[in-house]
């Protein structure tokens, strides 16, 4: 209790969105504040994966999924853990923590979407859906699944009315995703319903302008 007397602060700036102030909160207790390490590495590598500073967050992550500490946490750590190494390109290591979460029973539709992912991102196409469908099997409005069957089908030209219904029930679970809005009008594109195409990528794209995979989905759909 006394520690999370100590962490209320930069826990309720965590909750809040402040990642930052959140972070400068927890690095600036001293180091004699007799708190839990474990604890506060879990709240610090949070912080750290949720402003994608990548490299930190493992580094107090991994503390905790080694410590033997609350299993909650250790899952909840191995899953981020997953996530950061399938992004920076380290899929081997992302399989092996999703593996690991698979094996304990932890929130399986989520774990079997990642491992979709990443087996898509390595062109394995067969697969990815096959992963996909155990997941939305599980969790049947799993947005993360039904948005990625619907993507990859979409991208496969398989299905493509299947491909319209995953995720059209994707976006409606998630209005406010880009991810959602961009298949969604990518599925669109690929039917030939160019008005739609246009609508969901721009939509798409007022959310992420940046984002590269949907200025391609957009320079696609202007050239088509």
């Amino acid at each position: 209790m006394a520690d999370n007397n100590i962490l209320k602060r930069g826990i309720t700036l965590y909750k809040k969105g402040d990642y930052n102030s959140s972070l400068a909160f927890f690095l600036s207790l001293p180091d004699d504040s007799e708190l839990n390490s474990v604890e506060l590495a879990y709240y610090i590598g949070l912080c750290y994966a949720k402003l994608e500073r990548y490299d930190d967050a493992l580094l107090y992550l991994e503390q905790v999924v080694t410590s033997g500490a609350e299993i909650e946490r250790v899952l909840q750590c191995r899953y981020v853990l997953a996530l950061i190494y399938a992004s920076s390109g380290r899929k081997k290591l992302a399989e092996f923590e999703l593996n690991k979460l698979l094996e304990s029973g932890y929130r399986p539709a989520m774990v079997y979407s990642s491992l979709a992912y990443i087996a898509w991102k390595q062109d394995n196409v067969e697969v990815a859906i096959d992963f996909y469908r155990k997941a939305i099997e599980i969790e049947p409005e799993n947005a993360t699944a039904l948005n990625g069957m619907g993507y990859v089908l979409a991208c496969e030209n398989r299905d493509l009315a299947k491909a319209l219904s995953f995720c059209k029930r994707a976006l409606s679970k998630n209005p406010d995703s880009a991810a959602c809005l961009d298949s969604l009008g990518w599925v669109y594109l690929k039917l030939g319903l160019m008005d739609d195409a246009y609508k969901y990528l721009n939509q798409a794209k007022e959310k992420l302008p940046d984002n590269e995979e949907i200025a391609e989905h957009l320079r696609i759909a202007h050239e088509g």
